[in-house]
């Protein structure tokens, strides 16, 4: 085996193979390399997505190529997605010479730097790393695919399909599930990797809802974040925080300033805007921008989080911008308590709220002239 040239390296001399290796390919755990080596789940995976003779299917991350193959045989076209230029290789060896050869296209590129074809269904395994992002992208894509049937961390999926009151549900789970329709398909245990990794994985299911849902996902995304900065405390104490209440002050300024422009009289309303850059509010948003290339921690926030204390702006802002806000005023303060305790949400807690909840809640701010962007 010695000096024998494989896809991608020098084949290993028998006795030190490289953990993990597939002809002669090393793999990389840091960057989420884990081939699904069980021909049976490849195969289960295959026959849930439900692939039909006429689709176009997405594959992120295809390794060597045992689901790709798979894939070949029931689609019209796979385009497959791979930064490691060893693994598109491998997969070029494989298709070689085969029927499949004019049916595969391969992208040779950073699935999160790319702009994505159109396609049909998407089928991966993909990096634990970009969970979160890549869901989003998906999401974000148009126009619009029939579903995706992706690999991800066991307790990444869980937080997917996490019901109101469940430990997992979070602001991942509640974004996730206003866009789309999320279901739990089978469990698959590390073994069944190679290099196994820590954890168990799960593969779901996600069939984005079309049309999407016709609100301003920033600024809902800016109310759920605030909610989910202290799940499990009722909205009442959340939404008297000085600083939540300064800034959701100076969005109905800009807000109300708007209302008047649209109505024909005379605002400064380039004076308003930056009085509120002048005083830290730079994101102008309650909430910040929404939230699709973080980790994959970032929607699952919980009682440690602070109340939407994040990295991202807006209300998750932090320390010196905060102390230049100021005070809200009181008849402000008491405008939002009103608005949650008309609205019968002033005791209720964002760990058992539905999305039907969240709905009503930003429904009735923005009646009241109260946005979260």
């Amino acid at each position: 085996m010695s000096g024998l040239r494989a896809a991608g390296g020098v084949a290993k001399k028998a006795g030190k193979k490289a953990a993990g290796g597939f002809s002669g390919i090393e793999f990389h755990k840091s960057k989420g390399q884990h081939i699904l080596k069980n021909p049976l789940v490849v195969q289960s995976i295959v026959d849930k997505a439900g692939v039909k003779s006429t689709d176009v299917v997405l594959e992120i991350g295809p390794g060597t190529g045992n689901l790709t193959m798979k894939l070949l045989e029931r689609a019209k076209k796979v385009i497959a997605v791979e930064l490691d230029p060893r693994m598109v290789l491998e997969l070029q060896r494989r298709v070689q010479g085969t029927p499949y050869q004019n049916q595969l296209q391969i992208i040779h590129c950073d699935v999160m730097k790319v702009q994505l074809p159109y396609f049909d269904i998407c089928v991966a395994n993909i990096p634990y790393q970009i969970s979160s992002p890549l869901t989003f992208k998906l999401l974000a894509h148009r126009p619009s695919f029939r579903a995706a049937v992706i690999m991800y961390q066991h307790e990444f999926a869980m937080r997917l399909v996490a019901k109101p009151a469940d430990p997992l549900y979070s602001r991942l789970t509640v974004n996730t599930q206003l866009l789309s329709r999320v279901h739990h398909l089978l469990k698959v245990g590390k073994n069944n990797f190679r290099p196994p990794p820590k954890v168990d994985s799960s593969v779901v299911r996600i069939e984005p809802r079309n049309p999407p849902p016709p609100i301003n996902f920033l600024e809902w995304d800016g109310l759920v974040r605030l909610c989910f900065g202290r799940k499990n405390k009722t909205l009442g104490a959340i939404f008297r925080q000085s600083n939540t209440l300064a800034l959701l002050e100076q969005n109905y300024a800009v807000a109300q300033a708007l209302h008047r422009a649209a109505d024909g009289a005379e605002v400064d309303l380039v004076g308003a805007i930056n009085r509120l850059a002048m005083e830290g509010g730079s994101g102008a948003g309650a909430g910040g921008a929404a939230d699709d290339g973080g980790s994959d921690d970032d929607m699952g926030e919980d009682e440690e989080g602070g109340a939407g204390e994040g990295a991202h702006g807006g209300i998750a802002a932090g320390g010196s911008a905060r102390r230049r806000r100021g005070k809200a005023s009181e008849g402000f303060k008491e405008q939002v308590l009103e608005v949650l305790e008309k609205s019968g949400y002033i005791e209720k807690r964002a760990a058992k709220m539905s999305q039907d909840d969240f709905l009503a809640l930003l429904a009735a701010f923005n009646q009241a002239g109260i946005h979260f962007a």
